[in-house]
């Protein structure tokens, strides 16, 4: 590939560029032809206005590669690179890899005609069992939205558009088309939305993907298709985000709801079902002829800037994809276990590879993002290439779909027992993962445990390489010398795991999320899915690593984890700061040290978490604010340096329906691992400008602490409620003649009666005080402390 092919460079137009073009269009546009545009033409392409030179749109599936179906329905695509799907490339940990694999996906694009690729998948996986996972990045939303910001940035630099998907809480496949996800506001800020608000409200105007997919299910009782909070209030007020919504396949409704909420483009198209009942919805008033019009515009700027970055008869160099396929699914593969150094096969080791994922490997995922490969390579030929066919034998083990015979059995025996080392090639069947249903649990097909189990007490250096799109569980775990997390590693994937195994790439994947050691163990367990038309999202903030860490869970694997064939250590970390006002307009400065103290040169992912000691909200024990990846040789050191601002001390206050920062006291942690935190530096938070939820008749007595005057009107609530002994000057005399069980009676006492008085509302104060503090007193006070 030439240079000016590797160019990764940003697109030339945004939509607002092309809405006057837009709006002078829609002008002349009847209501029937403004209708006609907000349904799709078919399958795969918008309608376009031939008496106004707007042409139609091309789309096409492609989260990890090109899917550009031949005609109608799902079947049927052209060739393209089929990259590792999203999990494996989330465990490269490594945005400019991203945006790499996002520049060759709009190269494809362009080469195929399609204006827009339907990806990237950005939702949260709150379950191991969730059925479209392999499709998503991670369990955390920075994570999540670092990865899926840059790859945008890298399919839109090519002139291509993106769809990010599925807007929002789109976490579970059965009943996924009725379901309502229920979830609370701090949640669906801090833990659903944010990854979305990363990649589109972080994101520079160019860099935001030119269109946003409304989810199949619903959002606290109300079709994503048609929820005016998400699609409006939220992306287009709050996020400034001005492309066009489309709907999931088949994930309209109430079509008339959805244009008023925002949602621009029904895909596939429904003739002219919905078309009329957008035309009758104009003209006996319930759709507002402006609201059509604006809706339609902003479709039709995305399409004009489609149009007019689009480079007839380009092309796309095939082997340098592939390369690039075969370099990302390295740089995936996580080494979750390495006792003795197993790991690389040494020259002339003697190799039994074990296993029909081997020579038959699951590469990707089924369903809409099922891509047709230029080519596929197969771990055992890779191997054999590598190592030398004299030094590879083969076993089946188990079939395609995990199952195992005696006799399958004897024969994988008999082959380990000749050789060094024995490669066990296991995971997931497409029939256990996929669109269209969740998993029933987290274990490896039976006949693959099984195999496993049985090699390992036979032999006493068994490596078990996987291959699945999310977290399995491990009952034979302290059995091998060694576990490698391939993931569905696409078309080049053979050749990447053949890399590590050899030492060839050394490996610096880390987990994009946890490892549970059981289904019980997970944080949705038993609730999911949910059933009866309702998914309640009971634990909150608490999915992934957050989970783990508040309830002192040990997890098989923690987030962010992976090994390496070399070693590194964190030296040191400094603070440009000790006092940070979040609201003085810079950032706080943090610097860490790292050595690779090893003897070869590799890459290790340098994460930040950020800890509140004494939050005053519930509050995850950490969360990732920041991650480097980091190229050091042997004996090398470097200095890597993160900036962190307001929003990285922010939880979401749902009295101010926004994001707050309460001061006090924050760690710093920096390390390979959300469980390898070697590296704390503690700050002191101040907020100079900080919002306070306005306090009312409902708010309590300890609401006025740290408020400006607010400790002479608390203190005058609790002497109101006799409880002034709790505020005035202490008597040391009178306590001094108190015997020890007195005295331990009499602070039990006021712990109590703080309690009561802290927790007072405001109204029961008169009632409560007799009158010593009126209503009309009460009403004084608050209009002193409104803000």
């Amino acid at each position: 590939m030439s240079p000016a092919e590797h160019k990764l460079s940003a697109p030339t137009a945004v939509p607002g560029d092309f809405r006057p073009q837009a709006d002078a269009l829609v002008a002349q546009m009847s209501i029937e032809e403004q209708a006609l545009l907000l349904s799709g033409d078919g399958w795969w392409q918008t309608h376009g206005i031939a008496r106004l030179g707007l042409a139609p749109m091309v789309v096409s599936d492609g989260p990890h590669g090109l899917r550009k179906v031949v005609g109608a329905g799902l079947d049927g695509s052209v060739p393209a690179t089929c990259f590792p799907t999203a999990p494996g490339l989330a465990a490269t940990w490594n945005t400019e890899l991203a945006r790499e694999v996002g520049a060759a996906l709009g190269r494809e694009a362009q080469a195929s005609g399609v204006h827009i690729v339907l990806g990237p998948g950005i939702n949260m996986k709150r379950s191991p069992l969730g059925g479209r996972n392999f499709e998503y990045f991670s369990e955390d939303p920075v994570l999540a939205g670092r990865m899926a910001a840059a790859y945008i940035q890298g399919v839109q630099g090519q002139g291509v558009g993106t769809s990010l998907k599925h807007f929002a809480v789109n976490n579970q496949e059965f009943e996924r088309m009725s379901t309502s996800s229920d979830v609370d506001e701090r949640t669906l800020h801090e833990i659903y939305l944010q990854a979305f608000e990363i990649a589109i409200a972080d994101a520079g105007p160019a860099a935001k993907p030119w269109s946003v997919m409304s989810a199949y299910n619903l959002v606290n009782g109300v079709q994503a298709s048609e929820h005016r909070e998400l699609l409006t209030t939220i992306l287009r007020e709050r996020w400034g985000y001005d492309g066009f919504v489309v709907s999931d396949w088949g994930g309209i409704r109430d079509r008339v709801a959805g244009v008023i909420a925002g949602n621009n483009l029904e895909m596939p198209g429904s003739g002219a079902h919905n078309r009329q009942k957008i035309i009758d919805a104009v003209r006996d008033g319930g759709l507002d002829p402006a609201v059509l019009q604006r809706v339609c515009a902003e479709l039709v700027a995305v399409m004009l800037m489609a149009h007019a970055q689009h480079r007839p008869g380009s092309t796309f160099d095939v082997d340098a994809h592939h390369a690039l396929s075969r370099r990302v699914g390295a740089e995936g593969i996580v080494l979750l276990k390495n006792e003795d150094r197993l790991l690389p096969l040494a020259a002339g080791t003697r190799v039994a590879v074990i296993g029909d994922f081997a020579k038959a490997p699951r590469y990707q995922g089924a369903g809409s993002s099922q891509v047709n490969p230029t080519r596929v390579a197969y771990p055992h030929d890779e191997l054999v290439a590598l190592l030398g066919p004299d030094q590879v034998r083969h076993a089946r083990g188990c079939d395609e779909e995990g199952v195992t015979t005696d006799a399958l059995l004897a024969e994988a025996l008999a082959v380990a027992g000749e050789a060094d080392v024995v490669l066990v090639f296991a995971g997931l069947p497409d029939s256990y993962e996929s669109e269209g249903f969740d998993r029933r649990h987290i274990d490896l097909p039976p006949g693959q445990d099984r195999l496993i189990e049985a090699l390992a007490a036979a032999h006493p250096k068994v490596v078990v390489v996987l291959l699945n799109g999310s977290a399995v569980a491990m009952p034979w775990v302290d059995s091998v010398g060694a576990i490698v997390e391939g993931w569905l590693g696409g078309q080049a994937g053979g050749g990447a795991l053949a890399d590590v195994l050899t030492g060839r790439v050394n490996p610096s994947g880390k987990l994009s999320e946890t490892f549970p050691v059981s289904l019980q163990q997970t944080p949705a367990w038993p609730s999911f899915p949910g059933r009866d038309g309702t998914a309640w999202y009971g634990e909150g903030l608490f999915i992934g690593y957050r989970h783990y860490d508040k309830r002192s869970l040990q997890p098989l694997f923690p987030f962010g984890h992976g090994l390496s064939y070399t070693r590194f250590d964190y030296t040191a970390i400094h603070a440009e700061a000790g006092r940070f006002d979040v609201d003085g307009g810079g950032e706080l400065v943090i610097e860490a040290t790292l050595e690779n103290t090893g003897e070869l040169a590799g890459q290790e992912v340098v994460q930040l978490y950020v800890r509140e000691r004494a939050p005053h909200v519930v509050r995850p024990e950490r969360e990732l604010r920041a991650f480097a990846k980091v190229s050091l040789d042997a004996g090398a050191s470097t200095t890597v340096r993160f900036a962190l601002g307001r929003r990285d001390f922010a939880h979401y206050d749902i009295g101010l329906h926004d994001w707050a920062v309460t001061p006090g006291t924050f760690d710093i942690q920096i390390g390979g691992s959300s469980r390898e935190l070697p590296l704390v530096a503690t700050v002191e938070i101040v907020s100079s400008r900080a919002r306070r939820q306005p306090l009312t008749r409902r708010s309590m007595v300890q609401d006025f602490l740290g408020r400006p005057g607010g400790q002479a009107a608390y203190e005058e609530m609790l002497r109101a409620l006799g409880l002034g002994g709790l505020v005035d000057p202490v008597d040391e005399a009178a306590l001094a003649r108190l015997s020890p069980e007195q005295l331990a009676a009499k602070r039990k006492g006021d712990r109590g009666a703080l309690a009561f008085g802290n927790e007072m509302p405001l109204y029961k104060i008169p009632a409560m005080s007799g009158g010593v503090c009126s209503d009309a007193r009460i009403d004084e006070l608050l209009r002193a402390f409104a803000d």
